[in-house]
């Protein structure tokens, strides 16, 4: 009887894959920081049953119209905007992600960021590699406070309520808009459940964790950037179309805003030539929010197994339902 056969569109751990290597045939991409060309990922999901994936494959409806074997779609991430998941569904495909798993690692990148951007450490860190430092000055590199200040949190879910906990050890009032109200996240955080409006005008720090839909897309733009402080500062942990980026590079050139600090953007990857990497209240990187060795081979053992469940009949630890 043939073996199922299985696409992987990055280089991943073998050893984090071996629930597939039991049931199926593996094929893989090889390279690790380079996308499998689309031609080639449309070649290889004629003929695959099942697909692992990255945030920046798009699963759409040209790919799934040619993939005629295939059972289950597993993407590497909590996020799954780059599949069209009801036609997958209408086609009778399984589409797993990977929450929950990345919760504390994406809150622990988020803090760290907001970190970074509020008290200067890039620039810092550039000013002495770049042999700039020749002596101490009372205002020299000098930040914003962190502690005590206001926090307001854009998307109160699971990694929403890790970051707020962590702002809770800097005594920061903890404010947030939400969907819904989480009860949960007031209860034990002391959170605050705001309108959108009143968390912009009032907030130090705004925190953007927001999934990406059509009520969030360019959701902040230059109204939203006008309503902050002028001392505020914007970290973008969620989805880069939730950021009106021209609006937003205009916002920190005109001192609308104090600074920005964003692991995500509209088109990745970005380079040096983009307009907000040039800008020194910046701080920008490369789209690390689960870039720990544990985190990351904690997700790609999950995408196995949740694939290995559907190829053999069971249901997969961490459907997508919509």
């Amino acid at each position: 009887m043939t073996r199922p056969y299985i696409y992987i569109t990055r280089k991943c751990s073998e050893e984090q894959l071996a629930p597939l290597y039991e049931v199926a045939d593996v094929d893989m991409w090889p390279e690790e920081e380079t996308a499998c060309p689309r031609e080639i990922l449309l070649e290889k999901a004629e003929k695959a049953d099942g697909l692992l994936t990255m945030l920046s494959d798009s699963i759409d409806r040209e790919l799934l119209d040619k993939a005629s074997h295939l059972k289950v779609i597993a993407n590497l991430a909590v996020g799954f905007d780059n599949i069209d998941v009801p036609y997958a569904n209408s086609k009778g495909i399984v589409v797993c992600n990977t929450p929950d798993i990345l919760t504390d690692t994406t809150a622990d990148l988020t803090f760290g960021l907001l970190l970074s951007t509020a008290r200067r450490l890039m620039e810092a860190s550039e000013y002495v590699k770049q042999n700039q430092w020749k002596s101490w000055g009372p205002l020299l590199l000098a930040g914003h406070d962190v502690h005590h200040k206001t926090i307001g949190i854009l998307g109160m879910g699971k990694i929403g309520q890790a970051v707020a906990k962590r702002a809770t050890g800097f005594d920061m009032k903890v404010l947030y808009h939400n969907r819904s109200r989480n009860e949960q996240a007031e209860t034990s955080l002391g959170a605050v459940f705001t309108s959108f409006d009143e968390m912009l005008a009032t907030s130090d720090f705004i925190v953007c964790l927001a999934p990406l839909t059509n009520e969030t897309r360019e959701l902040f733009n230059k109204d939203a950037f006008k309503k902050m402080k002028k001392s505020a500062i914007f970290i973008n942990a969620g989805r880069g179309a939730v950021v009106n980026e021209e609006d937003l590079y205009n916002a920190l050139v005109n001192g609308e805003i104090a600074g920005a600090g964003l692991d995500v953007f509209l088109n990745e990857p970005i380079g040096a030539e983009h307009p907000l990497v040039g800008l020194h209240n910046v701080v920008a990187l490369p789209h690390i929010g689960s870039a720990s060795y544990e985190t990351r081979y904690s997700m790609m053992n999950l995408c196995a197994m949740n694939i290995a469940a559907v190829l053999n009949g069971n249901e997969p630890k961490t459907k997508v339902v919509i």
